[in-house]
């Protein structure tokens, strides 16, 4: 469905009578088959709104290739817009429109009669929980919705594959997880191939099949959410000692075991990261009572792809995003 080769962007600044070029995508490889949600992180400046730019032939390519949907981005641009759905972060709909006649005016757009138009329209925005909408002006809808009826002008059109940037950005914890739901029905229920860009990595955790990292305008990683995630080593341990000399000695126990990497000791709190935690830990607690070390908790996380995610490029995606 997507096929990208080499696609690389730049730009030329001025300062003054100096001229520089800036390198926002640097040769990016990639490849979506139909009907894979995929998701596409990166920091703020990694390259990742210009390659869905590029993607959606919004920008042109300084170089490389990229064949969407069958059609080639600089070749055939019409023809990759006339078969995929773009809903942007930023939303396309007025505030006061009503929502079918925003639906059908964007089907006639791609040529769509409008007979044909109303009844697609109608049928979308009940798959879409939004039933009773086809009257209400956008501005009468909660975020939730408005997001929602986005996505029904994006696929209005029965596009074969559909991008959505940033599609829970500013929603609350419920207005998103309800959007979840629709997003993966898209695949479930019409059959479509969805490119998903993301800052939420519980998001992409949930909801795609493999995700692609981008940092300094190049693909860092792509695999699926768990590959990814044992691909860091191993399970965060953290052991609360009840007394502040026992902390030394249990790093030292845990800092022993096969593989145990990142071992500190703070205080009361010893920390280390060991592969297959569950199945060292038994042991180890029994050698720290033997030791007359006394533990007051016993902390077990599994990777996340927060961790992934400092791992590969040296920083948390949400302290990049807050900078």
């Amino acid at each position: 469905m997507i096929r990208a080769r080499g696609l690389s962007r730049t730009f030329e600044t001025r300062r003054g009578r100096e001229k520089s070029t800036v390198v926002a995508v640097a040769g990016v490889d990639l490849d979506v088959d139909s009907g894979e949600i995929v998701g596409f992180l990166g920091p703020n400046g990694a390259g990742k709104t210009t390659t869905l730019k590029m993607l959606t032939t919004l920008l042109r390519p300084t170089s490389g290739t990229a064949v969407v949907a069958g059609h080639d981005v600089a070749e055939n641009p019409v023809g990759v817009r006339q078969a995929i759905g773009y809903v942007s972060q930023s939303g396309s709909v007025s505030g006061e429109a009503r929502a079918g006649d925003e639906i059908v005016d964007h089907a006639l757009l791609y040529g769509i009669d409008r007979a044909r138009a109303v009844a697609r329209g109608r049928e979308l925005l009940d798959q879409l929980d939004l039933p009773g909408m086809w009257s209400r002006q956008a501005k009468t809808m909660s975020g939730g919705q408005r997001r929602r009826l986005d996505i029904a002008m994006g696929l209005v059109h029965d596009p074969r594959l559909i991008f959505l940037d940033e599609p829970t950005t500013g929603l609350d914890p419920q207005a998103r997880a309800n959007l979840w739901t629709h997003i993966a029905g898209l695949r479930s229920g019409l059959g479509s191939t969805v490119f998903l860009t993301t800052h939420y990595l519980d998001e992409a955790d949930a909801l795609c099949d493999r995700i692609f990292v981008i940092d300094h305008g190049e693909i860092v990683a792509s695999d699926t959410p768990e590959n990814l995630k044992r691909a860091v080593r191993g399970d965060q341990v953290e052991l609360t000692v009840a007394r502040a000399e026992d902390g030394p000695p249990a790093a030292q126990q845990i800092g022993s075991l096969a593989g145990a990497v990142e071992v500190s000791a703070a205080e009361l709190v010893v920390s280390a990261r060991l592969p297959n935690a569950g199945s060292a830990l038994p042991g180890l607690l029994k050698s720290l009572d033997a030791a007359g070390i006394e533990l007051v908790a016993v902390d077990v996380r599994r990777p996340t792809l927060d961790d992934v995610f400092l791992t590969l490029t040296g920083r948390f995606l949400r302290d990049d995003e807050a900078a």
